[in-house]
């Protein structure tokens, strides 16, 4: 494997989506995240690609595309220690940077929503990687908030809470939920 992790990045990518069929090539790109979710862009040429293999890739709120993007981070990190890691998103058809708006749009909300309420509110329906993002945002949004989750996937959930309380002092019935 190449000594430039980017370049390695692509070059698994590519090989991992043409052993499934699907031949296209991959490029580097900007993030519209960067300096707030540290990390790399690859997006995924749609131009080689079908209609329909767009489709399974983006599926199911893009399950697909999520669980490439995990391989690639998984196989990719692997045996590296955290300075060495380096985190990729995988872009196609503007897929990630819509629901990137997305949530931060949501993280905003809910960010004025407890602030302005002091009451905690819980977020659901979120990917691990989307939480990630979440969590980052809301730090962002205001150094009087903090976040965590909890309970079990698939049904794992992101509180936004002002930031003097606990994960252990948030009762369930109190959360507000998006």
């Amino acid at each position: 494997m190449t000594a430039d992790p980017i370049a390695a990045g692509c070059a698994w990518l590519e090989q991992a989506l043409a052993l499934a069929g699907f031949k296209t090539t991959v490029s580097v790109v900007e993030s519209p995240l960067a300096g707030v979710v540290p990390g790399h862009w690859l997006e995924i040429d749609r131009q080689s690609l079908s209609a329909a293999q767009i489709e399974s890739l983006l599926a199911n709120n893009a399950q697909a595309l999520d669980a490439l993007q995990y391989l690639l981070n998984a196989t990719l990190n692997l045996g590296r220690s955290r300075q060495e890691q380096t985190a990729f998103t995988l872009e196609l058809a503007g897929y990630r940077r819509a629901r990137y708006r997305q949530l931060q749009e949501i993280a905003h909300q809910v960010a004025a929503q407890v602030l302005n309420t002091g009451k905690p509110v819980e977020i659901r329906s979120l990917s691990a990687a989307e939480r990630r993002v979440v969590h980052s945002l809301i730090k962002v949004e205001s150094d009087r908030l903090e976040t965590f989750s909890y309970g079990e996937e698939p049904d794992r959930r992101l509180v936004v809470q002002l930031a003097q309380g606990t994960e252990a002092e948030v009762a369930a019935d109190a959360l507000e939920q998006v």
